[in-house]
């Protein structure tokens, strides 16, 4: 080799070193002057290939800096990688307020958001899981049906026959017969369901439809549906709906769709009864809104199909067996006999199918999800439990350098199955991959390469960094994470002697096994044991009707961005009034979805252009400025303040502005007693519903709640989102609530909530056919002392007994 080649080598072997030099320097995710929603030019560098955890008290900004800002704009630019026509088919999403961000990475964003509510939807079609059960069953099936849809209770068979033409060379006619074979149960159309109505409930004989004879949600007397039947030509309006004859009465509830004309306009007429078919009854009933499922549970009847049995298959699908079993019975097995039987399955011929299942479902196990069913609606599982399901797909991701982000992974967990999560966490972080997790969890919290603790306090007062660093240091941090970090509590040692109690017996719902239990009444009651060992299945299940009970699940409140605190929680209707009656005008010019709007953007705030098919934006409403509101309305004041003033205000400046002086309005008053009672005193009245996180949404709709009557409370987790320092006035609620004479029961995780109890009822052992029966049920002191299951073990750890 020349001097030449010599020196040439050696510069290309140092230009390579400087290349991966310079590529090694890329090794944070850098955030400056974030602003987005309560954020204060928030700065962070956040280590890549490490385990970050957010924290602070609920509202510090958290869900902003890391979902809204980081995850937001990594999602929005892989979404510009593609042509502008796939654009248009991808949600829309602006660029966050934020001066400097460098060094993302694509971001896999695992949420609490509930999986599809279809009712159709199951654990097996929302994974891979049942794809490739399916294709298992169409390699292995005896009696051979065919391809995987043969399987499939979402592939209706299809059978058709026709003649086409051919022109190629001499044109000539073919015929053709198509089928393709699937395998939905062709009576319920794959729900597992038929529907039985109440006629009672949808009419009142003795009225006209001019009267208001129809008794379904939304079908109001003046409305365009009532207007459609009237007009229609098909039913008289004056006629009372008990004296049509038997053909007016069957075009009434079941004629088929017909176009019609009134006045003027074009529309379909149809039966009342296929109308709700298609309105209501197919959709999950969770997913209804409150006043629509209250009709549909006094209206409606569901009964498993009579002739799939609620399988949702056909007769040939559930008659093709594998080692003795159809595929509707495989689906019902708990996960994890699932992938027993699916080991035991001696096949050479699908070897790698087999391995590849097990795998799956031996995912579900290691995040503690092994007691579900392939078959379970998703529409059913807690938030948890979705978020858990989401991760499956993730375990076995051949894909590094990528980040994910996780908000509060431990919902739902008992802290035995934290080690788990915890475990999967790292696993993660140890592929390659950054991994950042909004956590209150001391647990969670403990296991970070790196912490960034965001305060000091909530909403306004909240969105800086109160400090970023290792986990050894936040303990000496003056902070209120800093602070509350070790923090524990002795068992109650005095308890509140029970009025009673509630006798539950029998209880089979789920995985129960002919529980008996007597919970008491007048105490605090907290409902404990591991995931899926029939917690929920106990309280929401079988505890008996009729007893007064209100139940607050975790169910997510569902509200555009016009809904906000003040009209989810009623607060705006007293308000609304008290301008109208120091002004003497109507309360529905105090409405920005009603008279009051800005013309300019309809009381949005914003205006919204398309730009077809790239990105819309969204302009703050020059007429308005954003305040929603006519000027005219703003004229009116109340107190010194417009009605616009008044909504930017938080519930604790609300609180003061209600309590006296002209302002003074005690229906309001009372309503904001209660948003300040459950944590929330920080939010303003007029905030987005669709800017909350979901412990905050949890904690609105406690607030809610907590002005009904009834003697007894069910609250499920209600410390989700709650950070560590929140707990103690979660505590004081609930001792307020039993004091006032009412009975609280709770489903609870949390350690501190557990210590605080009267009597604990723990169930387990284990989870799904491993649980279902009551392990304990005493004080917490007993349960501390006796140790005698994983809660009792996981207490007294936590108390230091």
């Amino acid at each position: 080799m020349s001097r030449a080649d010599s020196r040439a080598g050696t510069a290309g072997a140092t230009g390579a070193e400087t290349v991966r030099a310079a590529a090694d320097r890329h090794d944070v995710i850098r955030v400056h002057g974030a602003r987005v929603n309560n954020l204060r030019d928030v700065r962070v560098e956040l280590p890549k290939r490490r385990l970050t955890v957010f924290t602070g008290v609920s509202g510090s900004g958290k869900s902003s800096l890391v979902f809204g800002t980081v995850a937001a704009e990594s999602q929005r630019l892989i979404n510009e990688t593609y042509s502008a026509f796939v654009q248009g088919f991808m949600p829309t999403l602006s660029r966050p307020e934020v001066d400097v961000l460098e060094g993302l990475t694509t971001a896999i964003v695992v949420d609490q958001q509930r999986l599809g509510a279809d009712p159709r939807s199951t654990v097996g079609t929302a994974t891979d899981t049942g794809a490739l059960l399916r294709i298992l069953f169409s390699r292995l099936g005896r009696p051979h049906l065919g391809p995987p849809n043969a399987y499939s209770f979402n592939v209706p068979s299809v059978r058709a026959s026709g003649a086409f033409t051919v022109e190629r060379g001499n044109a000539r006619t073919e015929k053709r017969t198509f089928t393709r074979a699937g395998g939905m149960c062709p009576r319920c159309e794959g729900r597992g369901t038929v529907s039985d109505i109440d006629l009672a409930e949808l009419y009142d004989a003795e009225k006209s439809l001019a009267e208001g004879a129809i008794r379904v949600p939304g079908y109001t007397g003046d409305g365009w549906m009532v207007r459609l039947y009237a007009g229609s030509g098909f039913l008289d309006p004056d006629k009372p709906i008990g004296r049509y004859t038997e053909r007016e009465l069957a075009d009434f509830l079941h004629h088929e769709p017909t176009k019609v004309k009134i006045n003027g306009i074009n529309l379909t007429y149809e039966g009342l009864i296929p109308k709700l078919r298609k309105s209501m009854l197919s959709k999950d009933r969770d997913a209804l809104q409150p006043h629509v499922r209250a009709f549909v549970d006094r209206a409606v009847t569901f009964t498993a199909c009579p002739d799939c049995g609620g399988t949702r298959l056909s007769e040939g699908a559930r008659g093709s067996l594998v080692a003795g079993i159809n595929i509707a019975e495989a689906c019902a097995l708990q996960i994890t006999d699932l992938a027993a039987w699916v080991r035991a399955l001696d096949e050479p011929s699908v070897a790698p199918l087999t391995a590849a299942l097990g795998e799956a479902l031996d995912a579900f196990a290691e995040i503690g999800l092994g007691y579900l069913s392939l078959d379970r609606p998703t529409g059913t599982l807690s938030g948890g439990e979705a978020q858990r399901t989401k991760m499956v797909r993730h375990l076995g991701s051949p894909l590094t350098d990528v980040t994910y982000v996780f908000d509060e992974p431990t919902i739902g967990l008992h802290p035995h199955d934290i080690q788990r999560m915890n475990d999967l966490l790292l696993r993660l972080r140890d592929k390659g991959n950054t991994v950042l997790v909004v956590e209150h969890k001391p647990e969670v919290i403990a296991i970070a390469d790196h912490v960034v603790d965001l305060g000091p306090g909530a909403g306004s007062e909240g969105g800086t960094v109160c400090f970023e660093g290792p986990v050894d240091r936040l303990r000496a941090a003056d902070t209120v994470t800093g602070r509350h970090l070790d923090d524990r509590a002795a068992p109650k040692s005095a308890v509140r002697a029970p009025r009673g109690a509630l006798e539950i017996r029998g209880a089979t719902t789920h995985n129960l096994r002919e529980v008996d239990v007597d919970i008491p009444l007048g105490v605090l009651v907290v409902v404990t044991g591991v995931a899926g060992s029939g917690k929920s299945s106990l309280v929401h299940g079988s505890i008996p009707a009729g007893h007064g009970v209100v139940s607050i699940d975790q169910a997510p409140i569902r509200g555009s961005r016009r809904s906000n605190p003040a009209t989810y929680s009623g607060l705006l209707d007293p308000i609304r009034k008290a301008f109208a009656k120091a002004n003497g005008v109507k309360p529905a010019l105090f409405s920005a979805n009603s008279e009051g709007a800005c013309p300019g953007c309809n009381g949005a705030g914003v205006v919204f252009t398309d730009l077809g098919m790239m990105a819309g934006v969204a302009v703050t409403c020059e007429e308005c400025d954003g305040r929603r509101y006519q000027p005219a309305v703003l004229e009116y004041r109340l107190a010194g303040r417009d009605i616009a003033q008044v909504l930017a205000m938080s519930v604790a400046e609300a609180a003061e502005f209600f309590a006296e002086g002209p302002a003074r309005t005690p229906a309001a008053g009372r309503v904001l007693g209660r948003l300040a009672d459950v944590g929330l005193g920080y939010l303003r009245l007029g905030q987005p519903l669709t800017t909350l996180s979901g412990g905050e949404r949890q904690r609105l709709k406690l607030a809610v709640h907590l002005g009904e009557k009834g003697g007894v409370l069910v609250l499920d987790e209600p410390t989700t989102g709650l950070h560590l320092a929140d707990i103690a006035q979660l505590l004081d609620l609930l001792d307020r609530l039993v004091d006032a004479g009412k009975s609280v029961i709770v489903v609870e995780h949390h350690q501190a909530v557990m210590a605080h109890a009267d009597w604990v009822i723990d169930l387990g052992p284990g989870a799904g056919t491993g649980g279902g029966e009551v392990v304990f049920e005493g004080t917490p002191a007993d349960l501390v002392a006796a140790r005698s299951t994983l809660t009792g073990e996981h207490l007294a750890a936590w108390v230091g007994a």
